[in-house]
């Protein structure tokens, strides 16, 4: 049995590292195709030699934004549900969690336990924080949706071409279904329970208490009430987040002394945002270069200019992030044994009010 287990942990450990060296393959080969040449890459590192200091604050004053809304959109959220956690721990949270999620395989199961047991250890209970992580999703897959169709919309109006319809039309049905499941989240979550209970019917795990733990949490995650004023804030905080991360990209034209091609930036963004997210590479490293770079090449950019803006941006909402968010990973642990650090859970419970 262990050498059965030792042998399924080795191949799935080999069809990871497969999968991410593709991934980065993938990526390398975008750039090499629109970027073939090395005078093109003399010309992109000129010009990030000569980046605009003020330009790069404003850049990571944006992201610093982004991450401080995502804090509080979490705060909201578990407020919604009966928990209260202050904004310094939950900022904290927020670093580790995007440093988790750009740099550790498996995504998006393993930053969502992590975020999961950090608001159960600051006393939210497993329904609370379930519905938090899953409302948060949901609101995410919106917001970068509606900020998709926006930059289809703005596209299609500067252009006499219809090429973009369909990808209009995939980004409305993107919103209307993750709407659709933000706002009858019943449904999914007696779908989720009732697939836990096929599953253990079929395999027989989950095994006993913990598949009864399991269903009883997906049952009191039911009960948690959300109207459509709070869904609606929900989404705009989301989408509020995803603003503030395109506003660093705008940020990095101006450190790279670029014009920004307003037909397609956004359109580039969230294109580029989709396709990292894509479960390839974590981080959706080299694939988020390239598909922004050449997206935005397509609209008017110069080729030198939109491969220094898309490392710019790349520089400070990944690389940055990941270093100091990977601080924050063990000043959370660090701390973890103290909830009175960095804001805990109210000690008295509050009954939902929404």
């Amino acid at each position: 049995m262990a050498d059965e287990i030792a042998i399924r942990q080795t191949g799935r450990h080999l069809r990871e590292v497969v999968r991410y060296v593709l991934g980065i393959s993938v990526g390398i080969v975008v750039l090499l195709v629109l970027y073939g040449r090395r005078t093109e890459f003399a010309a992109a590192w000129h010009q990030l030699s000569h980046v605009a200091v003020g330009w790069v604050a404003a850049a990571v004053t944006a992201e610093a934004a982004s991450l401080w809304t995502y804090a509080y959109l979490q705060q909201r959220v578990l407020r919604l549900g009966g928990a209260s956690i202050a904004m310094p721990g939950l900022f904290l949270l927020t670093l580790a969690n995007d440093a988790i999620a750009n740099t550790v395989p498996g995504e998006p199961a393993v930053s969502s336990t992590y975020r999961y047991r950090y608001y159960r250890r600051r006393g939210a209970t497993g329904a609370s924080a379930g519905w938090t992580v899953f409302t948060i999703l949901i609101a995410q897959a919106i917001g970068m949706s509606l900020l998709l169709l926006l930059g289809v919309v703005v596209a299609l109006a500067a252009s006499t071409s219809s090429q973009n319809t369909g990808a209009a039309a995939i980004g409305l049905v993107i919103v209307l279904v993750a709407g659709a499941i933000l706002i009858r989240r019943d449904l999914v979550l007696r779908l989720a329970g009732a697939l836990v209970r096929g599953v253990r019917r079929v395999t027989g795990h989950p095994r006993g208490s913990v598949g009864a733990r399991i269903e009883s949490t997906l049952a009191r995650m039911r009960e948690i009430p959300l109207s459509r004023r709070s869904t609606a804030g929900i989404v705009a905080l989301a989408a509020t987040v995803w603003i503030c991360d395109f506003l660093c990209l705008l940020c990095a034209f101006g450190a790279v002394h670029a014009a920004i091609p307003w037909a397609g930036v956004l359109l580039a963004y969230g294109v580029a945002q989709v396709a990292g997210a894509l479960p390839i590479v974590p981080g959706g490293i080299g694939i988020i270069e390239g598909s922004l770079a050449v997206i935005l090449v397509a609209y008017g950019a110069g080729h030198a200019s939109a491969l220094s803006t898309a490392l710019v941006f790349r520089i400070v909402s990944f690389w940055l992030a990941i270093a100091i968010g990977w601080v924050s990973v063990a000043a959370t642990a660090r701390h973890g044994r103290r909830p009175g650090q960095f804001g805990s859970l109210a000690s008295e419970r509050k009954k939902p009010s929404i």
